[in-house]
């Protein structure tokens, strides 16, 4: 009885190993509503045997009870989980399956069909290494189907079944299936997409499913389980490309080992290998490739490993690691594709974050060259992208960061945006060059530097910032702040919100994205007054928290003084000196703050003025006390 133990034991082992050393392919199924996705996906589940008796019996039973097969089995509900899915019979969130044969093993993401949900089929896309577009044999090439077929190009999907379904419904016809395919190749074409496998098959009835069906004998080519587990994985194409490895963590457990660790995302890597880390430029040759398996003596895309080096080069997280005679580009300007993926619009000029591979940078986001009507594949004027749009754009960074163009290597031309309030994710977006003045503009050394403009001056240069309601007082305080500063003998200079709209800044209107450019251009003035050593006063209302807090970067640590005038709306309306709240009640001015527009207040100002308890003059004081506390005065 032990011995039939052991051997069972064994033959257990000998399957995991296996069952772990199996490749992993990521596929999408997307397609039109009711073209068939969930039962797809239902019937690979059911083929693979990967359903436990319960599921099973669970799956009777609701085929019975909600099913659409008219009480026989309803592969779709293994996939449509969600209670308004079933009730719609549409699917709305990007549902994760996973099943395996003996050659492989998948991860399949079913992704909603309705415009609406595009930034859920573009999170289900962007680690696919095969999109299954489903189509209606009834209905042939819907639009639909023309917008899935461009996000998957978007993404850069190079592998991509066409999946005639349903064609049971028109007699097995070849005819059929042969116009279908004809017209998806003529509009593939047009939108740059390869090489397509097409399989005709009815997902419901298992026609070409996992076995070549009797029903269409027209048909020679594999069913689609055979071509998902022979078909090239990403990785295996990844390993041709140049090396690439994003530097996650550099691993320091004790003095006598420094190394760096990371998934490789492009080509091999060899002991003896020389390295270029970027974007730094520093070369060095690997010493050892470790692993907690031990060294080895190659490592390829899709390892996670451990890199040491034979010189002390400077690498840090987010740096990534190169072939020296196959670079990647290193910049800090871009045109990108960009798929918006927030409520909230996107803003041009706003202070974001971007995440590529390991490294988080600052980035501002010029307004559209264009968006992109996903249905009819024009390009339309844009001065915003809102929820689910796509558009190319410009973008620039606060650091420059090595990349390669999308099209080469998805995980060094790949980004998401990030909210920097938020921290949630409002884009995702792909590199296609590097701007030409991003290679061409170059800081110009200047002898006499910020701090001898101060020097000649003998002041500390600061920003004042005043912010806060029309009609809080900003503007009086600020007024009355540089004329006792004045009186000090010390250089200022006040901008204030109203007298800029005259001049620079006379071409912008009030919406949310030119209140954002509008902070964006007088932070830039303010940063080169205190280059040039003068105590600046900035009075704007500036809205919003992100545009103060970018205004803040632009300058040093410390050169920066937020003043919030504190004054409750009803009071800032009552007293309405330029008549404008009245206007924005009226509805004869749109997007003012406090009424249609939103104010976030500061959330830890250096100095905080309630103006129903403190006149003007006493809030002057408060101020010139405030930058005597931090040492811009005496």
């Amino acid at each position: 009885m032990a011995h039939v133990s052991d051997l069972i034991a064994k033959d257990i082992a000998r399957y995991l190993e296996a069952h772990e050393h199996k490749s992993l392919l990521r596929f999408i199924t997307c397609g039109s509503v009711d073209d068939g996705k969930s039962t797809l996906i239902g019937r690979l589940l059911y083929e693979s045997k990967m359903l436990f008796e319960d599921q099973l019996a669970a799956l009777e039973a609701d085929s019975k009870k909600v099913g659409t097969q008219g009480g026989a089995l309803d592969f779709a509900l293994l996939v449509d989980g969600l209670a308004a899915e079933r009730e719609q019979g549409i699917t709305i969130d990007v549902a994760y399956r996973f099943f395996s044969t003996d050659r492989r093993k998948f991860i399949v993401a079913d992704t909603p069909g309705h415009e609406q949900y595009t930034r859920n089929m573009v999170t289900g896309a962007s680690t696919a290494d095969v999109a299954v577009i489903l189509i209606d044999a009834r209905k042939g090439v819907l639009t639909q189907t023309r917008r899935h077929s461009y996000l998957v190009s978007l993404i850069g999907i190079r592998n991509v079944v066409l999946a005639v379904n349903k064609l049971d419904m028109v007699g097995y016809s070849q005819d059929v299936f042969d116009r279908i395919v004809a017209d998806y190749r003529a509009f593939a074409q047009d939108i740059g997409l390869g090489e397509f496998t097409a399989i005709p098959m009815s997902a419901l009835r298992g026609d070409n499913i996992t076995e070549s069906s009797a029903n269409t004998p027209w048909y020679d080519g594999p069913p689609l389980m055979t071509w998902l587990e022979g078909v090239e994985l990403d990785a295996e194409t990844a390993q041709r490309q140049p090396f690439r490895m994003p530097v996650q963590w550099v691993n320091r457990p004790h003095l006598d080992f420094r190394g760096f660790s990371g998934r490789i995302v492009g080509g091999a890597v060899r002991p003896r290998d020389r390295l270029r880390a970027l974007p730094s430029g520093r070369e060095s040759i690997v010493e050892r490739i470790v692993t907690h398996d031990g060294d080895l003596d190659v490592a390829v895309a899709g390892q996670s490993v451990t890199l040491t080096l034979a010189d002390e080069i400077d690498v840090s997280r987010g740096d990534v690691l190169a072939a020296a005679d196959a670079l990647p580009e290193v910049a800090d300007q871009f045109e990108a594709n960009l798929v918006w993926m927030s409520d909230e619009a996107m803003l041009p000029g706003r202070p974001y974050l971007m995440k590529i591979g390991a490294r988080t940078v600052g980035v501002t986001l010029a307004a559209p060259k264009y968006k992109v009507n996903v249905n009819t594949l024009e390009h339309l004027a844009a001065k915003t992208l809102e929820l689910n749009e796509i558009g190319v754009c410009n973008l620039s960074l606060d650091r420059a960061i090595a990349f390669d163009p999308y099209e080469r290597n998805r995980d060094t031309g790949g980004f998401i945006v990030v909210d920097r309030l938020s921290n949630h994710t409002v884009g995702a977006g792909m590199l296609h060059f590097a701007l030409r003045r991003s290679h061409n503009i170059h800081w110009q050394a200047i002898e006499v530097d910020p701090r001898s403009h101060a020097a000649l001056k003998g002041q500390r240069p600061v920003v004042v910032w005043f912010t806060g309601l029309s009609g809080a007082g900003k503007s009086t305080i600020a007024n009355l702040v540089e004329k006792r500063l004045h009186s000090l003998g010390r250089h200022t200079f006040l901008l204030d919100g109203d007298n800029v709209r005259h001049g620079l800044n006379k071409d912008l209107g009030f919406t949310e994205a030119d209140r954002v450019e509008n902070i964006r251009r007088v932070a830039e003035v303010a940063r080169l007054m205190v280059d040039a050593g003068l105590i600046t006063l900035v009075s704007f209302i500036s809205p919003f928290r992100a545009e103060r807090d970018m205004a803040r970067a632009r300058v040093a640590e410390g050169q920066f003084c937020e003043v919030f005038i504190d004054t409750p709306l009803p009071v800032a309306e009552q007293r309405d000196p330029k008549g404008l709240y009245r206007k924005a009640r009226r509805g004869d001015l749109k997007n003012f703050t406090g009424i249609d527009s939103p104010y976030e207040a500061p959330e830890a100002p250096e100095l905080r003025i309630d103006t129903t308890l403190s006149g003007a003059e006493e809030a002057a004081e408060a101020v010139l006390d405030q930058l005597r506390l931090m040492g811009f005065i005496s």
